[in-house]
């Protein structure tokens, strides 16, 4: 029987989305695996990767700067002084945006600022979110490199084994379906420009059950592990009507709501490290693109031993680049746990 795949449509959207259009025959009818166009595509993506020893850039030149210098003087920007969090204790885990750098970098930046004012961690475990259907379990790549426009990255494979091995079932690897998702591949420039001798091991996880049990597990793992730390991406509520969401029409109305109620109720759930309602509230109002991740990564403080989530900023899309007036926006938010409960407000 010939296996199908569903491949979305084109969709174009503005540069704060998370809906991307890419290079590979897209079509509103089910695509074969034996479609020769949809074959090739796979095995020039693929060339040389074998059992995943190169993920390649997709959305280079897109979502942040082609060039290396650009990167640099980007991420240089978004991570100065005045962007760290003034905090106690020793940050282990944390949750990022992942749309465009013009969007969310400077959010991005403040966790990666915090971080690093505090802590050099020897492994970044990365929690991604899923815009394309996989299942219910998380994908773990274990092996190989990831290309930055700063240089390749290398995947520690010790921990993502260990990750593997303490899941049990549950858990799949390899590198195909890491291959065409953003929500990581923003963060990697940071990790290697600010902690150049870091490995990554990234965790593809889908907003299910199981990405409660991954998170917990690898809080097991960084518990006895303290350089590891966890980062988890998502983005918030996708406003307006061409994201089939605007229960509160248009305009300063809605945005309001968008901040004060919808993404507010679950930036709390995450601060809180209240992992089940992460899940069942984005399932029902529609405001965080990747739970999954963002449960994983709670859970993971929560093992840890963390007390709870700092939010270091929140933003939206228009906030940052308005458009007339606010009628199709994103949500961000930056959030830091720490291994201490005796923590002092954000500022």
């Amino acid at each position: 029987m010939t296996a199908e795949i569903r491949i979305p449509a084109v969709i174009v959207q503005p540069p704060h989305s998370d809906t991307d259009s890419f290079d590979l025959p897209q079509r509103t009818d089910t695509v074969k695996f034996n479609d020769f166009r949809y074959n090739y595509y796979w095995q020039e993506r693929h060339r040389g990767i074998g059992m995943g020893q190169l993920r390649k850039c997709c959305v280079r030149g897109r979502f942040y700067p082609y060039s290396a210098e650009e990167c640099r003087e980007q991420i240089e920007s978004f991570t100065n002084s005045s962007g760290a969090g003034n905090f106690e204790g020793i940050p282990r885990a944390g949750i990022v945006p992942h749309a465009g750098w013009a969007f969310s970098g400077s959010t991005a930046g403040r966790v990666f600022a915090s971080l690093r004012k505090k802590s050099e961690p020897d492994t970044f475990v990365l929690f991604g979110a899923v815009h394309r259907h996989l299942g219910d379990d998380p994908v773990v790549m274990t092996q190989g490199e990831w290309e930055t426009p700063l240089g390749n990255i290398r995947i520690d494979e010790a921990a993502a084994d260990l990750i593997v091995k303490e899941m049990g079932d549950g858990v799949r690897t390899g590198s195909g379906p890491h291959e065409m998702e953003h929500s990581l591949e923003v963060q990697v420039p940071f990790i290697r420009l600010l902690f150049p001798s870091a490995k990554i091991v990234p965790v593809l996880v889908p907003p299910y059950e199981n990405s409660i049990r991954i998170g917990a597990a690898v809080g097991r793992i960084a518990s006895e592990n303290p350089g590891i730390f966890v980062l988890g991406s998502t983005d918030l509520t996708h406003y307006g009507p061409e994201y089939g969401f605007s229960p509160k029409g248009t305009g300063e109305t809605a945005l309001k709501w968008v901040k004060e109620v919808n993404d507010k109720r679950i930036i709390d759930f995450m601060c809180e490290m209240r992992t089940g309602k992460i899940l069942s509230e984005a399932r029902e109002h529609h405001n965080a693109c990747g739970a999954g991740a963002a449960a994983a990564a709670a859970a993971a403080a929560a093992e840890i031993g963390s007390g709870g989530g700092i939010l270091l900023e929140y933003t939206t899309s228009h906030d940052v680049m308005p458009r007339g007036a606010p009628s199709m926006f994103v949500g961000y938010a930056g959030i830091i746990f720490t291994s201490d409960k005796n923590r002092s407000q954000a500022v």
